[in-house]
């Protein structure tokens, strides 16, 4: 069976050019970067190739770019950071919507006697500024604010905020695993002073991430050790992902620049556009208008989530239900909870990604094969048969 992968915001397949481009640093120039001979300073070479591709598609400086080992570490090394460099200020800055990454840290650092505000979105998933704005004082520490949602896809604005908080010299960080290579972006153009980015969201390998650190940024490494990364990340290079991320970096950089995206844009646009035409009781979370090009998040009422993703999981589909590091909870995505998305619908929402690897017949086949399995789940939903109920009497009134 032909497996039909829209679940790129969790994770993307390594590009087959990025694979070729590693495959040699697993055996053949397996020699460590640091070492003084030629055998480990050509390995060097190239990953101060890597950093270079990588710099160029944020529109960074190659000393700006330290290499992780994941999104999550360099959200937490940015936001530790900023903390420790900043030890008289005890206030953070974030969002009701942040990836876990995020969330979760800002949760545990309340507990050790932080003061944290968690901004709030409206029904559409768009950042509440006002709130935002106010809440900055000599206080804070370090606004961190994702550039992109990983569920709904909705783009937040960036620019603007990291120049207002940048204007009360403030520390900004934003969490842009998810628009990293989907969307042009410049950081030399913003006030982002750290920036976070993850390899397999974008054809690179899992396991390899970057934390962008704005030049004269005050910094305080996380992960202490040997002269690595410019003494900023302590620890042996992971060479053959560094290298594929180099290269994933550069192809991203040149779909970019042939406005691939757009392609993307319409096969996503003809799935969600044809669903709600087709479903009765869908429809979709965020807003529609500023969003990344390949992410939608579709609300089915009256029926599980779960349940529509193993009956599409029997004809080779795979989608997701929201942020793949809290797919093991059965409760209610906290996106569309911060976004007061109704219970009946929240349940029922699956978020669709796509990739440059997806085809119009992909999608052709997810619209024959998912109208049948909502009213086949509907068929057997108390939900859905109580709503009906419900509609009828008032039809009758």
């Amino acid at each position: 069976m032909k497996v039909i992968y829209v679940d790129n915001n969790a994770t993307t397949k390594v590009a087959p050019e990025v694979l070729e481009e590693m495959q040699p640093y697993f055996s053949e120039y397996y020699g460590n970067p640091s070492s003084m001979h030629s055998f480990g300073g050509n390995v060097a070479g190239k990953i101060r190739e890597a950093r270079q591709k990588v710099a160029a598609l944020i529109g960074a400086t190659p000393e700006e770019i330290v290499f992780t080992s994941c999104g999550t570490e360099s959200d937490g090394t940015a936001i530790r950071a900023a903390l420790e460099s900043n030890p008289d200020k005890r206030h953070i800055v974030t969002t009701r919507v942040e990836h876990p990454a995020v969330k979760n840290l800002g949760e545990t650092l309340s507990k050790r006697g932080y003061r944290v505000t968690f901004v709030p979105v409206d029904s559409e998933g768009r950042l509440d500024l006002d709130y935002l704005h106010q809440n900055l004082s000599d206080d804070t520490a370090v606004v961190s604010i994702m550039w992109a949602n990983n569920e709904t896809g909705v783009i937040f604005p960036i620019e603007e905020i990291a120049q207002k908080v940048k204007d009360q010299g403030i520390v900004f960080h934003t969490d842009a695993v998810q628009a990293v290579g989907k969307i042009p972006m410049d950081v030399s153009r913003t006030g982002i002073d750290m920036l976070s980015l993850s390899g397999h969201k974008l054809h690179a390998p899992k396991g390899i991430g970057v934390l962008y650190i704005r030049k004269r940024t005050k910094f305080a490494p996380f992960m202490i050790g040997g002269h690595q990364e410019g003494g900023r990340r302590g620890g042996t290079e992971n060479v053959a992902s560094i290298i594929g991320l180099g290269k994933a970096s550069q192809l991203a950089r040149e779909h970019l620049q042939a406005r691939g995206y757009e392609r993307i844009r319409k096969l996503r646009d003809k799935l969600e556009n044809t669903l709600i035409a087709k479903v009765p009781h869908a429809l979709i979370n965020g807003d529609r208008q500023n969003r990344l090009p390949n992410t939608t998040s579709i609300a089915f009422e009256y029926v599980e989530g779960e349940a529509i993703l193993l009956m599409l999981n029997e004809y080779g589909i795979c989608a997701s239900s929201g942020s793949a590091c809290t797919s093991g909870s059965l409760e209610p995505s906290h996106v569309l909870r911060a976004m007061g998305v109704p219970f009946t619908a929240a349940h029922g929402s699956i978020r669709f990604s796509l990739s440059r690897y997806n085809t119009e017949e992909e999608i052709d086949f997810i619209l024959e094969k998912l109208p049948p399995v909502i009213a086949r789940l509907r068929e057997l939903s108390p939900f859905w048969k109580e709503a009906v109920r419900a509609q009828s009497s008032k039809l009758r009134a």
